[in-house]
């Protein structure tokens, strides 16, 4: 699934090419989505100048002076730059189309989203019950210290729910942990402000750094330049299990929390 670097990555990837652009069309191809397209969006969006291209979590916010259009990449989904002539292929769903060229949405399961706001985008319901942004200043030790407080739920659990900070994936959970000398099995309110003064570094630098790299390369994602991430290269423990340990050289383990593969050191993470 794509996660938040990679919406981010994507989203620079874009910008350049169709931000202050107007739009000429629009081609919905399979108007079923994870929600329906509104049918009426062609008409709201033709003749639109797209004044700027942003993201809340792994939402893709292309704001225009009438609203703003709403996109979500799902489990599978990715963004082109592409001629407006280039024939679709069999997952090609949407265009948002700027002249000779358009914004392609490809998307094999249909769990992404091309939805409008007409009021403000942070009041929508899939926005405004969103955590602050993992690199922002309003994600910090003392809040995570503060929210996490007679909760019982996992640490890496507590960091990947999107109430509490957004975009921080599983991938990137585990690096996290790990860094930050966290098993990612403790409660969250056993966790110290201290260590998560450790933590919420962790977090933020292994989210830059993925961003940096383009995101992680996985089965579905490439960029919306067609080349993919490289930040794979640089994971120390997810998807090691029973590997040596960077740390301490003892075997990496396996767990599942919340549906979800963890990886640790229980020698390295307390």
């Amino acid at each position: 699934m794509p996660e938040l670097p990679e919406v981010e990555t994507t989203r620079r990837g874009i910008q350049p090419h169709i931000q202050g652009k107007t739009v000429s069309g629009m081609v919905i191809r399979q108007p079923k989505l994870r929600w329906p397209i509104p049918a009426g969006l062609p008409e709201l969006l033709r003749r639109r100048k797209l004044r700027t291209i942003g993201r809340r979590g792994k939402y893709l916010l292309l704001h225009f002076s009438n609203g703003c259009l709403l996109m979500h990449l799902g489990m599978s989904g990715s963004l082109r730059i592409l001629p407006a002539s280039t024939p679709p292929d069999r997952h090609d769903h949407f265009d948002l189309v700027f002249g000779q060229q358009c914004l392609r949405l490809h998307d094999p399961r249909r769990f992404g989203a091309v939805l409008w706001a007409e009021e403000a985008v942070e009041k929508h319901p899939l926005i405004a019950h969103l955590g602050p942004e993992p690199l922002s200043e309003a994600f910090s030790a003392e809040y995570l210290f503060r929210r996490s407080r007679k909760r019982k739920v996992t640490v890496k659990q507590f960091i990947m729910d999107g109430k509490t900070v957004v975009g921080v994936g599983n991938i990137y959970a585990n690096e996290a942990l790990f860094r930050a000398g966290i098993l990612p099995t403790r409660s969250c309110g056993s966790i110290s402000r201290k260590r998560y003064e450790r933590l919420v570094p962790a977090i933020k630098e292994i989210l830059a750094t993925a961003i940096e790299c383009g995101g992680t390369t996985l089965q579905d994602f490439v960029q919306s330049d067609g080349k993919p991430g490289y930040f794979a290269q640089k994971l120390q423990i997810y998807g090691r299990d029973g590997e040596a340990c960077p740390g301490c050289g003892q075997k990496i383990r396996h767990t599942t929390l919340g549906q979800r593969s963890s990886y640790y050191c229980n020698r390295c993470q307390r």
